[in-house]
């Protein structure tokens, strides 16, 4: 997953009207190879206003770590809003990461331990706010060990099926405030998660350098094309 983003220009396409909390400024964040386990800048909604906080992309509450389950990073909308796991996150703690696209593997026909990765991205290259849940304190003074958020994913279809069979599920700004919104009920959530996300046929892709299999790598250039883009 790609978070390369400036803050202010996400929140002038999510909503330059709404009131936000804290000073939200113009330094690119200048990360091009976020990694699982990383501390992510996500928007969440509380006390009638959005916030932007760092919180790991990953979730463990403690009984799966009592009984070895490593922590998750994606939730699959088939079961968000029912499993044990994600429903009290997803009623009490949605949230949204901002990106300008992400990263998937395409195994090769021949040989599958042969991979690529591609770079996928929206057509019109608009910021992407993709749809979330998490849990975490922002007023502790010691990081609670469950605390994390992770990624609503949906099934792929049309050509985005050919690179991987899951997607994150990406809102545009008017349903992605609406999800945000702690008014918002859980079952109105699940609706616009189900029918409102932005269908595959609104990316595109291409081929990048495998550098970005390693964590160490995070610069620009891994995001820059080493082929023409799929549309």
């Amino acid at each position: 997953m790609l978070s390369a983003c400036v803050p202010s220009i996400y929140i002038d396409v999510l909503s330059p009207d709404r009131e936000f909390a804290g000073g939200i400024d113009d330094i690119p964040i200048g990360r091009y190879n976020v990694a699982p386990g990383t501390r992510v800048l996500i928007l969440n909604h509380r006390d009638d206003k959005i916030f932007l906080d760092p919180v790991k992309w990953g979730y463990q509450p403690a009984w799966a770590k009592e009984s070895k389950r490593p922590p998750m990073i994606n939730a699959s909308i088939e079961t968000v809003a029912t499993s044990r796991m994600f429903r009290p996150l997803f009623e009490h703690g949605r949230a949204l990461v901002m990106a300008d696209g992400w990263y998937e593997w395409k195994k090769d026909p021949v040989d599958p331990k042969i991979k690529q990765p591609y770079f996928i991205y929206h057509k019109s290259h608009s910021p992407l706010f993709f749809a979330a849940i998490s849990r975490f304190h922002p007023d502790a003074l010691e990081v609670p060990e469950d605390d994390g958020f992770v990624i609503v994913t949906a099934a792929s279809d049309e050509g985005l099926l050919d690179i991987h069979d899951r997607r994150p599920l990406v809102l545009e700004p008017s349903d992605a405030l609406e999800w945000l919104d702690c008014d918002t009920s859980p079952q109105r959530a699940l609706e616009i998660a189900q029918m409102q996300s932005e269908p595959p046929s609104e990316f595109q892709w291409h081929p990048v350098n495998k550098k970005v299999g390693s964590i160490r790598n995070n610069g620009f250039e891994l995001i820059e094309p080493i082929g023409d883009p799929i549309i």
